[in-house]
């Protein structure tokens, strides 16, 4: 189901995207059986998560989100596991922000060339993923080439 917001409900979202992509398209709700999203020109810019928006890969890589996320890097040979939805596993980290918080939501890169991988939801703090040598450590919720990428 596709719903044009109102500007009051545009309103709600400048804490999660710049006023001047929100002010310069066409901001829809789209709610699915996948979830529930924000399209601004078609485009999936935000995700619905735990009663929280989140931004895309494709907002961010196109810099329209606010959000600063906090980061990990990882090495070469988790990209593919990252990119097909896995998990993301230590030692597979190579850098940690370690700000990082339990329950908080992570951006992946990977290290070659810096680039987004995947919007994560971190299951323990920075500090606590450098200590640990093995082991989940960021619940992998969007990643390129998903549903959420192809909306």
């Amino acid at each position: 189901m596709k719903k044009q917001l109102r500007n009051k409900e545009i309103r709600t979202l400048k804490e999660y995207i710049k006023e001047e992509f929100l002010n310069n398209g066409k901001v829809e709700r789209v709610e699915d059986s996948e979830g529930s999203f924000i399209l601004i020109n078609k485009e999936p810019t935000l995700f619905l998560y735990d009663n929280n928006w989140v931004c895309t890969l494709k907002a961010i890589i196109k810099q329209i989100n606010i959000n600063n996320y906090k980061e990990v890097i990882v090495d070469k040979g988790a990209i593919r596991f990252v990119t097909g939805g896995a998990d993301i596993m230590q030692p597979g980290i190579i850098k940690i922000d370690l700000a990082i918080k339990e329950k908080e939501i992570i951006l992946i890169r990977e290290e070659t060339h810096n680039k987004p991988l995947a919007i994560g939801y971190s299951l323990c703090s920075g500090e606590e993923m450098q200590e640990m040598s093995s082991g989940k450590v960021i619940k992998n919720l969007h990643y390129v080439s998903d549903t959420i990428w192809n909306k």
